[in-house]
This record gives structure tokens, sequence and C-alpha cells, in this order.
């Protein structure tokens, strides 16, 4: 059985990473019997990067990488119905939340108004980690931030970044009762879902909480896709 490796579970979703999210998430959405394993260590991942999955003698990592080869080699349609015009806007909602994983992750390792309180929901539901360990790694992601440029921006500054990215996004969901591309939810409903989620029951008021809790339209479909997909595992 196909195994999907991420980071664990925080604040009542699957994973505390979009990425790893958004891969559980399509999974279910399209039926693919799987076994969830949670880690933290991402040293035997391919390019040292969760999630990635092992199907059989494959090992996979990147998360568009995994839905494709997941979808190619299971033989799901649950983009086939999809037109031209529809694949080239799931590209650029996926590059738009590449942007806003920066944001996203940001806030919570280096924006001191927020980090305090993510360290201590860490500690609390992840009795494994200590501080020592949140410290280094809180080190390195300061290091990612300042060398990928977000880093070098004030807090205020890069909140406003991602608040753009989901103004962007509220304006490509539909109202709701829908999904990107009709009444289905498609591959690319699933990595909205796994970034939005980490902000919606994210339970810290951070500016990226507050505007998705404004928009209907976001909060509609986060919870939708919430209900449609099982992660008790």
């Amino acid at each position: 059985m196909l195994t999907l490796y991420s980071y664990p579970p925080l604040f009542g979703v699957a994973d505390n990473n979009g990425y790893g999210l958004k891969v559980f998430a399509f999974l279910s959405l399209a039926d693919v019997p799987f076994r969830h394993e949670h880690i933290f260590d991402a040293s035997k991942a391919p390019r040292g990067q969760l999630p990635y999955i092992v199907d059989g003698n494959d090992t996979v990592g990147d998360s568009e990488t995994i839905l494709g080869f997941v979808t190619q080699r299971y033989r799901l349609t649950i983009d086939a119905a999809l037109n031209p015009v529809q694949r080239t806007a799931n590209i650029l909602i996926n590059r738009l939340l590449d942007d806003l994983y920066w944001v996203m992750s940001y806030s919570r390792w280096q924006d001191e108004r927020f980090w305090p309180a993510f360290r201590a929901a860490l500690l609390r539901e992840h009795p494994s980690l200590t501080e020592e360990g949140l410290a280094k790694a809180q080190a390195f992601n300061h290091q990612r931030y300042y060398y990928q440029g977000i880093g070098r921006f004030d807090p205020d500054a890069v909140m406003a970044r991602g608040v753009a990215n989901l103004d962007a996004l509220a304006a490509v969901l539909p109202t709701p009762g829908g999904y990107v591309h009709g009444q289905k939810p498609t591959s690319i409903d699933a990595a909205i879902y796994g970034f939005i989620a980490n902000i919606y029951f994210y339970d810290i008021d951070t500016p990226l909480k507050q505007f998705v809790v404004a928009h209907e339209n976001i909060v509609w479909h986060c919870c939708a896709m919430h209900e449609a997909i099982s992660w008790a595992d």
C-alpha cells in the first residue's frame, strides 16, 4: 500500500504543513488507499523535504510530482474533465500558494508576535519535541527566509504580501456552494485546502486568519473540503 510521509497534525488538521495536507486531501478525494506516517525528520526524504510517498519500489517527493505520479499510476480521473484554460488556472493558483507558503511559515517561525504561541502549541501537542530542538529549527528557518528573500522584510510587509495572495484567492473561489471548477472538488481544491486549513484552523490570530475568517467563500470552501476528507488515521 502507498505510504505518505508528512509532518504531524496540529490544530485539528492532518498535517501542519500546506504541502503535506494538500497530498493527503488529494489522496482522500481520489479514494487512493494509503497509510499516513507522521514524521519530523526529513533526512530520508527526496531533496530532504516533506512530504514524500513510498509506493512499491518508488519513492517520490514534491507535492505536484506526487500528484502527477499517483494520477498516472492509478489512472485517476479527478481532473479528467478539466479544459486547457482550467489547467492553466491550476498552475497559476499553485504558484500563488507557493508564495503564500513562505508567508505562512514566516508567521509561525520568525514573526515574534506569533512564534511564542506556535512554539507552545507544538510542545503541547507533540511532547517528543524540545525547546532546544525548536530553537534549532527556528534558526534554520530564519536562514531559509533570508536566502529566499522574505526574511529581509519587516513582519508587517510580509503579512501584507500574504493578505494580497489571499485576496487574489478570494477572487478565484466561487460564492459558497461550489468549488473552483464546478460542483465537485478537483486537485486544485485539495491544494487550496492544504494551505487555507492551516490558516483557518490555526488557533492564533494572525492577519492571515483574520482575512480568511472575514471571507465567506474561503471559509465555506475550507470547511466543505474538511468534511469531504477523512483525516483520522
